[in-house]
Formats: structure tokens, sequence, C-alpha cells
């Protein structure tokens, strides 16, 4: 039999290591990654093997050459573009003419490929796939089979809420040659995204072989530490990497250890290395060929590549050294600090946390080195993160960082498109906005600055100006130490997660855009921008209804710049308003949980004594509102979406309202009655947003007081929900008491569980199993349907390691025994 080994990847999310080397060829302990894949074919006996080949491609041809070194018969193909898993093979099809097994260049394992191959051919398979379970299978494509082992669906990269099962996807198939008859030569093609799911559609016998042992992507810097790790520690049964000399050290030929050295397994030390007196190294830790390591260092949990010096009482923990590097007396890494190929560390110097500096570069003497260099971003896997890019001022967020992060969203940008920039009235978040300011032309991309706005008219300039997309730094509401920086598109909606990505991966292989000096992008400053704002939300309400009311309300503005906007069209509506907080502070910007309550309370007592119609608090980016009724009571967020659910499809004749999987069915309840549709979406305000560009929409919300009107913009605003709210109320004559009791009664609890991370696929897994028979409509999370409309939800969170747990049932007491039940077995199933 022959194999094929994958072997294209250039490897970015492990740069620097892989700026002068194609991925397959980091070095895993004593070798490059590729060879203990070849190694482990041939322990298996398969000796005929196809490399396909296209980033730095030498690189392999020259270190292996005809494989004859190995015992083996080498063939390489090489892609001139990118074709793809399944399109990089096709090309070499004429060197497959019987079954063949595939695999990648640049995964670690030790899977038993002859009982793969084996449970191929018993089945009469066309095409079997290799699976294994982990824990977070977020980063992979999960497979889903029957217990025959039948395939019966594929999810890319699931977020938690789409995860049903913990099984992915390896990359190593046994295939038939003719698949590879499926789709045209020279076109780039995917086996798990285009030809798996066609065998599939076709109805082709092909199974999924679960696999014991050990498996490992080498994807990223924190999975390339693990790999290394893993395989000195024996998790992976491979040969051992030299001889062991007891306390789980492993040396190569021709080590000199100090008599005084301390080392504490396991380790490696490869051909040549010296060990100099006083040296201490904890494992897991691998020093290559030819490398010294001088007197009175101390090295911890690190990865030392060939020929490197690393100097007397040099302090390095959880640190990789690329090949040729000299680490200078007395300096220090840190905690993922990477140093790429031929720098020069000098004496004293501190490289701090997960900064990693790129091939060739000379570090002075007692420098503190806190970001990467030349590029260097900090040392994050995900910038994104529910509230956008979120970080400590001045610590994870500096202007440097934001000069960067707006290069990066300028290079995802066409040349010579504009970008809307915002802000709140803090000095934070000026500091930051001016730092993404700088970013952006210098990728040829126009900024047109608004200052200091809420957040819905900077959403509403996006869209209007016809920018490319917009920025608004704020910040956050829950920690004053915290600054969150927002990201639209041209629509002045959220990103979707797959633009985020394609931001992230900018920004993390710090592949900047710059353009040349006529095509830097210009600075300018947006003009009437309350006026035009305004202008149009007065055509999107019934203004004259709210006007012949008269209403009488209180608005707490939160010291925010909502008030310069949201207060003259009170005036203008003919509105009384009782209004609070109404001078703009950037001390208010961020308030205490116990401050906002009391903010709350506050609000309830004035609207009791004074007998308003309605109290509002909006928060400081004016899009949340939180609402007190006339009698001072503060209403639930999902109370008052069904009460203006139901409103909207009474005044507006029908249509469709929009809300998450976790909001009770009697919305569902409310559409009939009225001749309205309910649209259910994940729990997520992106997915709201998106959800509100359906034509039928008159109303979106997420239950947490975020509303949109689509007919006006389809983002959320707060601003615009007062209005509204105002004008139901107006046009039928009631209060927000009345509108809260013409809701149907429903009764829900809500809970959470915490659960290991690693625990998480599992679990989503074994609920999928379970309850089977009794799934919903799968959205978001896991939805049981039990008895006459009662229902369970579990919901993974995204950035947590909990799981949310919605019940509703028909009475409240009953509500709470399904949440606790259901806490109960969520809590069992995590082993």
């Amino acid at each position: 039999m022959k194999a094929v080994v994958m072997a294209g990847g250039a490897g970015s999310r492990l740069r620097p290591l892989t700026v002068n080397r194609p991925k397959p060829m980091v070095p895993i302990v004593e070798k490059p990654v590729i060879a203990h894949i070849l190694g482990l074919l041939k322990k298996h006996g398969i000796t005929d093997v196809v490399v396909t080949l296209q980033y730095m491609a030498e690189a392999i041809q020259d270190f292996f050459g005809d494989g004859s070194s190995l015992g083996m018969n080498i063939q390489y193909s090489v892609e001139e573009t990118p074709l793809g898993t399944a399109g990089s093979v096709k090309q070499a099809q004429n060197l497959l003419d019987d079954t063949f097994i595939v695999i990648s260049g640049d995964a670690i394992t030790d899977f038993d490929l002859t009982a793969i191959i084996d449970y191929h051919r018993t089945r009469g398979a066309k095409a079997t796939l290799t699976l294994y379970r982990v824990a977070n299978p977020l980063e992979y494509g999960v497979v889903i089979t029957d217990e025959q082992g039948h395939i019966r669906q594929f999810l890319e990269k699931p977020s938690w809420g789409e995860v049903i099962s913990d099984q992915v996807n390896t990359g190593v198939y046994v295939l038939e040659p003719d698949v590879l008859d499926y789709f045209e030569p020279g076109v780039q093609f995917d086996f798990s995204k285009e030809l798996f799911p066609m065998l599939l559609e076709k109805g082709d016998p092909m199974f999924g072989y679960v696999a014991e042992g050990y498996w490992c992507d080498v994807g990223n810097l924190s999975e390339y530490m693990r790999a290394t790790a893993d395989v000195l520690s024996k998790k992976a049964s491979l040969p051992d990497p030299g001889q062991h000399i007891g306390g789980g050290v492993y040396v190569g030929e021709g080590v000199d250890i100090a008599p005084d050295a301390q080392l504490y397994g396991p380790i490696y030390l490869g051909n040549g290395v010296k060990i100099k007196q006083g040296v201490i190294i904890h494992g897991p830790t691998v020093i290559r060929d030819y490398s010294v390591v001088d007197r009175f260092t101390y090295i911890e949990r690190s990865i030392v590549w060939r020929n490197c010096y690393i100097g007397e009482g040099v302090e390095m923990r959880g640190a990789v050294i690329g090949k040729q590097c000299s680490l200078k007396r007395k300096a220090v890494l840190f905690e993922g600090a990477v140093v790429g190929d031929a720098s020069i560390v000098g004496e004293g110097a501190i490289i701090n946390t997960n900064v990693k500096i790129w091939p060739g570069k000379e570090i002075e003497a007692a420098a503190t080195v806190n970001n990467s260099i030349i590029w260097g971003a900090q040392g994050r896997h995900v910038l994104f993160g529910r509230y956008g890019v979120t970080g400590l001022v001045n610590v994870d967020l500096t202007p440097e960082f934001a000069a960067r992060l707006g290069a990066a969203f300028g290079a995802s940008l066409p040349k010579g498109s504009s970008v809307v920039t915002n802000r709140d009235v803090h000095r934070s978040p000026r500091m930051l906005k001016r730092g993404i300011i700088s970013g952006l032309p210098s990728a040829g991309v126009n900024v047109l600055d608004l200052g200091e706005m809420p957040i819905p008219v900077a959403r509403f300039v996006t869209q209007k100006s016809g920018s490319a997309g917009g920025v608004h730094v704020r910040l956050s509401p829950y920690d004053a130490r915290v600054v969150d920086i927002k990201f639209f598109d041209r629509n002045g909606q959220d990103l979707t997660k797959t633009t985020e990505r394609s931001i992230e991966n900018v920004f993390f292989r710090e592949d900047f855009r710059r353009v040349y000096l006529d095509e830097i992008g210009s600075i300018s400053y947006a003009a009437k921008v309350v006026e035009d704002y305004t202008e149009a939300f007065l055509k999107a309400i019934k203004a004259d209804t709210i006007r012949s009311a008269n209403p009488y309300l209180a608005v707490d503005f939160a010291n925010s710049p909502t008030a310069l906007v949201l207060a003259p069209i009170l005036t203008q509506l003919n509105c009384r308003v009782v209004a609070l907080n109404e001078s703009v502070d950037e001390t208010k910007m961020s308030i205490s949980t116990e401050e906002f309550h009391q903010s709350i309370a506050q609000l309830g007592k004035i609207c009791a004594v004074l007998e308003t119609a309605l109290g509002v608090r909006l928060d400081v980016g004016g899009e949340r509102v939180f609402v007190v009724d006339c009698g001072g009571g503060e209403v639930d967020g999902a109370r008052l979406t069904a009460a203006l659910a139901r409103l909207s499809f009474i005044c507006e004749g029908g249509g469709a309202v929009a809300v998450p999987v976790t909001m009770p069915g009697v919305f569902e309840q409310m559409a009939d009655m009225y001749g309205g549709k309910i649209i259910r979406t994940k729990a997520n305000l992106q997915a709201v947003m998106a959800a509100a560009n359906h034509p039928d929409v008159i109303m979106a919300a997420d239950g947490n007081g975020s509303f949109i009107w689509p007919r006006f913009q389809p983002v959320v605003d707060g601003m615009m929900t007062v209005a509204k709210v105002l004008e139901y109320l107006t046009s039928q004559g009631i209060t927000i008491r009345d509108a809260l009791q013409g809701v149907p009664a429903y009764h829900m609890a809500q809970g959470e569980v915490s659960c290991p991370w690693e625990a998480k696929g599992t679990v989503m897994r074994l609920l999928n199993q379970q309850y089977r028979d009794r799934l919903g409509e799968q959205i978001d999370g896991v939805k049981i349907q039990l008895a006459e409309g009662a229902w369970v939800l579990v919901l993974p969170d995204a950035d947590r390691p909990v799981f949310y747990i919605y019940a509703q049932a028909h009475s409240a007491e009953e509500a709470r025994n399904l949440l606790d039940r259901y806490q109960r077995i969520v809590e069992g199933l995590q082993g």
C-alpha cells in the first residue's frame, strides 16, 4: 500500500518558528514532525510514499531525498499554487492505482494504521476517516457517525452551541483511488468541506474509525509545546529519542553533563550538548544538538533548538529558542516567549510573556521587551470575545497594540475604502482610538471620525455613509480597568465569526498591508452627525402620535453622550421628561453593580412618586434599555421583550419577531394569536442582528434589553427603543404595566453549571446521544422537548467553562425542579 503525506503547510500560526522552514520540518524532540510520521508508516510496513508539497518545498526534498536513507521510496508532488487537501492529492493521482492512506505531515500520532486499513477493507468502504475524541472540538471538523460506524454528518469548526459530538477528523484517511475521479484536476478542492460531503450525498460507503492512542495537530505554539511534552512524557507510543540515562533523561551521542548539574526529567539532550556547572533543568525540556548551556542557568519546560548558546545565569520558563541563537548572561525569558533563528538576546535583557522575536534580531543588553519584534503583536491566540477585542488598559491594550489592530482591520478591507471611528468620553478609549486611527491609513483605508457618539449613531453613520466598516472604543461598563473595541461591518452590524477570524489571521501573521505614499488613507471628521441621525429617526416612527399624547416619562441618561442625542429628540416629540444623570461625565462610563442597582431603584422611586407612564435607563453606549413601570417596579428583560413583541404584532399588523432560543415559548403563542411569526436565533447578539436582515422582521431582541428595529436600522438602538415604546403605548392608549399584563403567563427557570473546558465536548456528545428521541430544533445548544410544551435548553458558554440551563414548564415550581434535575445531569456527564 502507498501513503500520501500532506506536507504543504506554511504554519503561519507557528511563526516565527516557521519563517525559515515549512511547518512539517519543525522539530518535535529529536527530529522533524514529518519524520515521526514517516517512521510510523514504516513501522506499519508502508514504505512507498508520495509527499505533497507547496510552501518551501525544497526544504523537505533536500532533507529526505528519495527516502533511501530511511529504507523508503519517496516521491514528491509539488503544487505551484495551493490546491487544497484533496486537490493536492489529485495532482498525484497518476501515482495512486490502489487503496492508499492519506496522513498529515504536521501532526504527531501513534495510531494503529494497520487496524485502520483492516477496518476499511472489512467494511468495503470507499473512504474511511480516522476520528479521535478531543476535549475541545471547536477548532476541528466534527464528524457524526451511527452505531455501525457510517458517517452521517460533518460540521466544520462549530461553535459550542453547535457541538453535537467530540469526534473530530484527524486528517488520516484510507481511500479508494476512484474517489479522486469525482472532481477535476488543477482546482482547489478540500477533503472535509467538499469531497466527503459529496460522497455522503451520493450514498457511497464512508465510515469513521474512532482511533485509540495519541494524536496532536501541531497547529500553534501552545500545541507545539504540548506535543513536545507529550512525546517526552511517553504519552505517545514512539521510539525513545535517545539513550535513557535514568530519571527520564534521554541523550544523544557525545553529551557532556557537569557532575553538579541537576536534571529533572523528562528531558532530551541532543548530540554534542554541553551542560555546565550548576545548571538546573526541569522537564519537559528539549536541548537539541550542539547547544551549550552555561553555568548556573535555570531552564524549565522549554525547547532549545540546535547550535544555541544559553549564557551564564540565564533563566527560561516555558520558552522556545530557534536554532543558532545566543542568549547572553542573565537574560530572562518568561512563559510563551519565542526567539526566532539566529537572534541575539543581550545581557540582562528580559523577554516578557508571549513575546515573539522574529529571526535575525538583536535585543539590547538590559532591555525589557514587552511587544514582539519587529512587527509583533501580543501573544494572544484569539483576539475577539463576546464584547469585541477586550483587555486591560495599557497592559493588554496599548497604543502600539491598537495601531497594529487598526492596520489588521484595514488590511482586511479594500484599499481606498472608509472606516467610521468612534469612542465614549473616557480618556482610555480616546488614547486607544487614536492608535487605531494611526493604523488604518497605513493600510490604505480612509478614516471618518465621529469623536464621541452613542454606539447606535456610529452604526447608523457606518451604514449611511457607505463605509466598509466601523470601530467603537469604550470603557467596559463592567470594569473600569478594561476597554472594549467593537467592530462593525458595512451595515453597522457586529462582525461575523468568519470576518473576525480573517482579521485575527492578519494580526497574528503580522502580515500587514503597507501602502505606498500616495495611497495612504485620509483622516476626516464627520459633519451633521446628530442632525442626520435625528432626521432619519423621526421619519422611522409615528412622531405625531407621540406628540399628540404629550407623554410623561423619566429617563436616566447614565451621564453619557446619549443625552446629547436623545434629549433633543424627546423634546421634538413633545415629551415631558424627568431627566436624570443628563450631564456627560467620563468617570461614570463604568460603574459598579451596586451603583447600577441603586440607579434603577432611584428611577423606580421617581416614577412611583411622579406617576410617570414610563421610566427608562439607557446604558452608557445608548444600546440597552432598562425599564421600570409606572409603579416603580423593574421590568424583567424577557418579559419586556414579550410585551414589545405583542405590541409589535398588534401595531404593525403582523410581521416577524426574532428572538434567541433561550426565550420562552410564549412568543410563538402570541404570534399565533396576532398573525405574526417568530424567528429563533442563536443566543448571541450577532446572530440576532443577522436575523434582523430578514425582510419580514419588525423587531429583534436578545431578551436582555437590547432591541433592534430593522425599519430604522438593523442594529441595536436603545434610543429608538424608547421611541417605539412611546409610539406603541400612545397609539394603544395604555401604560407599560398594561402592556406587561397583556403577555400570557409563562414559567421559566435559569441556572448554570460549572464544567471544565476539556469535558464540554463530551457532555454535548452524551446529551445528543441520550436524548436523541426528544431533541427539538437544534439552533444553539441542546434543546430537549418534554411533555406538553415543557423543555430544557443546555447551552455551553463560548467564553467561560460553564453550561447555562434554561427550563420552561407549566408552573414556577416545575420549572425549578426541571432546572435542578438537568443541572445534576450535566454535572454527572462530566465523568
